[in-house]
Order: C-alpha cells, then sequence, then structure tokens
C-alpha cells in the first residue's frame, strides 16, 4: 500500500516522503496513529501546498538572516573589563556577555550559542566573533574590549 508520511517513522520513512509499506504495517500502525495517509489526489496536493509553504518559509528565513548579517556586521559591541599591566583581562569575557551587552545597546537579541567563539576573550582590544545566523549565512560581530577605569 502506498501512503504519504505525516511524521517521521524511525526506520520506515521521513515527515512528506511516499513510500509503498505493508498492508497489514500501514492499516493497524500508520494509518491508526495518524502517521501517515493513504495515497490519493487530495493526499498529494496537500502534500505539495506543504513544500511550497516550507519552501517560502525557508526563502523567507535566509532573507532575514542575510538582513540580520548587514546590521551585525556594521555594529561594534563595546564591553569594559579590568586588567592587568600587559593588556591581559582579570577573568574573560564570554559569548553570554557578548549577547547581553548586545541585546542592551543596540536592542538585537541573539543566542549565545550561536556566536562561534573558540575560547573566551582573554585579552584588551578588538576580536572579530563569528556568528551563524543560518545554516548559509555566517555574521562577523566585532566585539571591543576595554579598559575599565
Amino acid at each position: 500500500m502506498k501512503v504519504v508520511f505525516l511524521k517521521d517513522v524511525k526506520g520506515k520513512g521521513k515527515k512528506g516522503e511516499v513510500k509503498n509499506v505493508a498492508d497489514g504495517y500501514a492499516h493497524n500502525f500508520l494509518l491508526k496513529n495518524k502517521l501517515a495517509v493513504e495515497v490519493n489526489a487530495a493526499a498529494l496536493s496537500a502534500l505539495e501546498g506543504q513544500k511550497k509553504k516550507s519552501e517560502k518559509e525557508a526563502a523567507q528565513e535566509l532573507a532575514d538572516a542575510q538582513q540580520l548579517k548587514e546590521t551585525i556586521e556594521q555594529l561594534t559591541v563595546e564591553l569594559k573589563a579590568k586588567s592587568g599591566n600587559d593588556g591581559r583581562l582579570f577573568g574573560s569575557i564570554t559569548t553570554k556577555q557578548i549577547a547581553s551587552q548586545l541585546e542592551k545597546s543596540h536592542g538585537i537579541k541573539l543566542d549565545k550559542r550561536k556566536m562561534e567563539l573558540d575560547d573566551a576573550i582573554r585579552a584588551l582590544g578588538y576580536t572579530n566573533v563569528p556568528v551563524k545566523l543560518h545554516h548559509e549565512v555566517v555574521a562577523t560581530l566585532k566585539v571591543l574590549v576595554a579598559e575599565e577605569a
């Protein structure tokens, strides 16, 4: 029996796929638990509509990410920290601190986990922090660490 999967079913198929499965499996498990529907014109047209909608949403997400990238790359986040004579910080600047300062000073809310900083910032000066906004879009945020008076 041919079915269209409505949800991911481990080992059988992913959401939106059309596959041929055993009649008993389809009737007793997939259809009963609303994990799939039998293939017919209505099911196929609904599947096409969902695909178009998801493609449109993905394109919008990409456009939003590119717009946010342009905004982020023009900004500089300024943080103050105590440091020693040689410009090394007492402690370090983390992505959490960068994200909270970005929200305070520029009103842009970013998840700290999107910032791909290998290690915390431990010195004064400018640092470029890569920010992954989308799987295709990576922005570079400039962070200035100045000495606290």
